[in-house]
């Protein structure tokens, strides 16, 4: 005896496949609303930290450093550098070690990658420190990892 599906089994088959994966679609855009609005960070979002968000777009820091893994590639990635630096929690420390390498640009090594003077001014740096300070905060699920990269 041969197997045969009806028109009946395959429309069956058809709208209940359908309607599974509507329904994972519409829990998994259930779930990812509910992350979106229990992770955001903007509770800790005040001016110094917009400012230094502007600092890095005037410079234009994205063209060298990535940023949460976005960005280009010629030098190290910042959305964790205040982790990386041991001074996350410590907002003066982490003014004091960034203006210290801001300053210290270019270094004159021949052959190395250089990081250009900006001359920033001390309000300058500390709202990209706070900046970064807050794109560390970030619950970015663990990315990117924290090596010295």
């Amino acid at each position: 005896m041969r197997d045969v599906m009806t028109k009946s089994m395959a429309r069956n088959i058809f709208y209940g496949g359908s309607l599974f994966f509507i329904l994972i679609f519409l829990a998994l855009s259930a779930h990812s609303h509910y992350y979106i609005v229990n992770s955001e960070n903007s509770a800790k979002l005040d001016d110094s930290v917009v400012r230094g968000k502007h600092v890095w777009e005037k410079h234009a820091c994205i063209n060298c450093h990535t940023i949460l893994g976005e960005g280009a590639y010629f030098a190290p990635e910042v959305g964790n550098v205040m982790t990386r630096w041991d001074v996350l929690d410590d907002p003066e420390s982490a003014f004091e070690v960034l203006k210290g390498w801001m300053e210290a640009q270019p270094t004159g090594i021949p052959g190395r990658r250089q990081m250009p003077q900006f001359n920033l001014s001390d309000e300058e740096i500390r709202d990209l420190s706070n900046f970064l300070i807050w794109t560390d905060n970030i619950d970015a699920q663990g990315w990117p990892p924290n090596d010295a990269g």
